[in-house]
């Protein structure tokens, strides 16, 4: 495991994009959107079409060997010494802490380790490597965030989302009661424990409805089809969307 303690290095040139399998395929325009964002942080983008799992599921699942032929041949797909930027928590704690684990005392832990450094999440990237700055065009709103559990523990990024909202003048954050709490998604969690799961993400609809934001906001799409999915079932108007097309709509003045 790395060290929770993080060295940032000076903002590149060229970075590499890891949408994530949820982005790809439910909400591709979220990727582009954050495409957009590092273009205007000052950085070119590259994305490699033939990108795919982390790996993870496999891996939660306790299928180690499936998970490291997944993350080898994803690694593969990133040759260049850029940083790698990923529009999750969840799979960025994957890929920067669990490919470690996974690899530690193989023939390929030294590589391992070099790409396990270069991997970011996104907001964690634009506050401390960008150091990104947002003129707010858009009108007065309000929001309620959700940072999921894997971006809280694992790549400890809980605040940099924050940051990002609290430069928009013109939204206010709105605080949710037990806002450290998981949605009950867990990725194959749900699956597995779908009563739990529940009942998880009836606690979180409430405190979420609870705050009577105009929009709820989240870095991850796993944790976004979860709560999404519950709010319309229950029939509610709020609404999730990824933070990186919500920021993007702001510096453009446009509705997201």
């Amino acid at each position: 495991m790395s060290s929770a303690i993080r060295l940032y290095p000076p903002r590149p040139e060229k970075v590499y994009v890891y949408a994530t399998c949820l982005v790809d395929l439910f909400s591709p325009q979220s990727g582009l959107d954050a495409i957009r964002l590092l273009e205007l942080a000052g950085v070119e983008v590259i994305y490699v079409p033939k990108q795919s799992c982390c790996g993870q599921p496999a891996y939660s699942s306790g299928y180690n060997d499936d998970a490291r032929t997944t993350a080898l041949s994803q690694m593969a797909l990133f040759p260049e010494p850029w940083p790698v930027i990923v529009l999750s928590g969840s799979c960025g704690g994957m890929m920067h802490h669990h490919y470690r684990r996974l690899f530690a005392g193989s023939e390929h832990e030294a590589r391992v380790n070099q790409f396990c450094d270069r991997v970011f999440e996104l907001t964690e990237f634009l506050v401390h490597v960008c150091r990104i700055r947002l003129k707010d065009q858009g009108p007065s709103t309000s929001v309620v965030l959700h940072t999921s559990c894997a971006a809280r523990r694992e790549m400890k990024v809980h605040v940099t989302a924050r940051q990002l909202l609290g430069q928009l003048e013109q939204v206010e954050l709105r605080e949710q009661a037990y806002e450290s709490e998981c949605c009950g998604f867990g990725g194959t969690f749900a699956v597995r424990h779908p009563a739990i799961s529940e009942a998880m993400v009836q606690d979180k609809t409430r405190h979420l409805n609870d705050t009577q934001a105009e929009q709820l906001v989240s870095a991850d799409w796993g944790c976004l089809l979860n709560i999404n999915g519950a709010l319309e079932y229950q029939g509610r108007t709020l609404k999730g969307i990824h933070l990186a097309s919500f920021l993007l709509s702001r510096l453009e003045g446009s509705h997201a």
